[in-house]
């Protein structure tokens, strides 16, 4: 069951991460990275100052061991003369006294030769340490100014992608569908020319049908027989009847007739 939760668990930091780097604006993302940059960079900065101040707060005290040896150092000689005078001068408590004073000048001498060695071998290598920090630091700072360099060139690139995508988006948007119940701009166009050439079609076989050529001779013969008919009438009643028009008809009835049937 353990087992199982924690393969849960993972899977869900995963599914979580893929989204939130799928919706995540890269302008908010570089604009983290390097504000993290910065801070990486200050906090090196830090630590390489608390190294150097360790070189010369080690710089510091060997100065001062090496100092007091030579105070301490001429101290027992001063002690080691003033013994020896004493002595010769018959005195010799005060010799004694000399003399112990300077063994304690030798042994501090003793001290603050093996503290001085110390320090020298602690110096030398806080001067390796600091050394490196400053290199370190110097890296990082060349390293963030790239980074800050190719900040406006990231940028200006995501604006190329921006830019490009709603190109591409725009030009899809023409070729495929932006919806179930929308229809694209291909099937609307493929629709309208279909719908135009099936009306031009029908209007080719219309304009060559044999059934509307027979309904034009006929109509043709029905306004020749009117002519007639009112020819007579006019005759009848003694009116001379013009015959150019009843000729015209005749002639347009025969051009109808004689009109070759399309295949």
């Amino acid at each position: 069951m353990l087992q199982y939760l924690k393969k849960r668990w993972k899977y869900l930091v995963a599914r979580l991460s893929g989204n939130f780097e799928e919706s995540a604006d890269p302008k908010v993302q570089l604009e983290q990275a390097i504000t993290e940059a910065k801070d990486q960079h200050k906090r090196l900065r830090q630590q390489a100052a608390n190294v150097i101040a360790n070189q010369k707060q080690t710089e510091l005290r060997l100065n001062r061991a090496i100092e007091e040896l030579e105070r301490v150092n001429g101290n027992a000689r001063q002690a080691v003369t003033m013994a020896d005078d004493a002595y010769s001068s018959g005195k010799e408590e005060k010799g004694d006294n000399y003399t112990h004073a300077a063994e304690q000048f030798a042994n501090r001498l003793l001290t603050l030769e093996s503290e001085i060695e110390s320090l020298k071998s602690l110096h030398f290598q806080a001067s390796e340490a600091a050394e490196q920090a400053k290199n370190a630091v110097d890296q990082n700072s060349d390293l963030l100014q790239k980074k800050l360099s190719e900040k406006q060139s990231l940028l200006s690139q995501l604006d190329q992608a921006k830019m490009q995508e709603s190109v591409n988006q725009a030009m899809n948007t023409l070729s495929e569908a932006v919806g179930e119940d929308v229809p694209t701009f291909t099937e609307v166009r493929d629709k309208i020319e279909a719908r135009y050439a099936k009306a031009k079609a029908t209007a080719e076989l219309t304009e060559g049908n044999v059934e509307t050529q027979m309904l034009e001779i006929e109509k043709a013969a029905r306004n020749v027989e009117a002519h007639s008919r009112l020819a007579s009438i006019k005759e009848e009643l003694g009116i001379e009847a013009a015959a150019a028009p009843v000729e015209a008809i005749a002639e347009t009835a025969t051009e109808v007739v004689e009109e070759p049937t399309p295949e």
